[in-house]
């Protein structure tokens, strides 16, 4: 079975690394349209995003103006000791530097640690999607540790083409409860 997940996810990657900055910026801002109209994300206060890197779907913008709607934006830090994800309250763009795995984030004193059960909305990243909410990440295990002990609705970011027929499951594979793409809205039920 990793076998197939590793060779779909290095597949998708390679679409994605292909992408051009107008079409992942163009997708991205219609995929942040549909996700800043859904009842989840305007009753949510306090909001986990992931910090796009490596064209992953945009959330840079939907960052910035988040916070500028007033919501408590909270972001993850990777504990690579520990292969896990500290949650830290985004008090401002600029405190974020490159960190582990070329991903923005807050360092030292700017870390400003919230527990998982004071966050109203995961919306989390993947390489690959199905429509039942599986999902394919870069294979460390972080997301799927910080879902397994959370009952806070998440959602999925992704391009149409990360939509797969199938993601190969294994059992501590966390599925998703929806996903937003640039062309839909994905409400998963496994």
């Amino acid at each position: 079975m990793p076998i197939m997940k590793d060779k779909l996810r290095k597949k998708l990657i390679d679409i994605r690394k292909n992408l051009s900055q107008k079409e992942i910026l163009e997708n991205s801002n219609k995929i942040k349209e549909k996700l800043f109209n859904l009842k989840e994300f305007n009753q949510g206060h306090v909001i986990l995003f992931y910090v796009s890197y490596d064209n992953e779907v945009y959330t840079h913008e939907m960052i910035k103006e988040s916070q500028k709607l007033g919501k408590n934006i909270v972001v993850p830090v990777s504990d690579k000791k520990n292969k896990r994800l500290i949650l830290s309250k985004l008090e401002n763009w600029y405190d974020l530097k490159q960190g582990a795995y070329g991903i923005l984030e807050p360092f030292g004193e700017k870390i400003n640690e919230v527990s998982i059960d004071e966050i109203d909305l995961i919306i989390v990243p993947g390489v690959g999607f199905d429509e039942h909410g599986h999902r394919i990440g870069h294979g460390k295990g972080y997301y799927d540790k910080l879902l397994e002990n959370s009952k806070t609705l998440n959602i999925g970011l992704a391009f149409e083409f990360q939509i797969v027929e199938n993601v190969p499951t294994e059992k501590h594979d966390i599925p998703l409860n929806k996903i937003v793409t640039e062309g839909r809205i994905i409400n998963c039920f496994s």
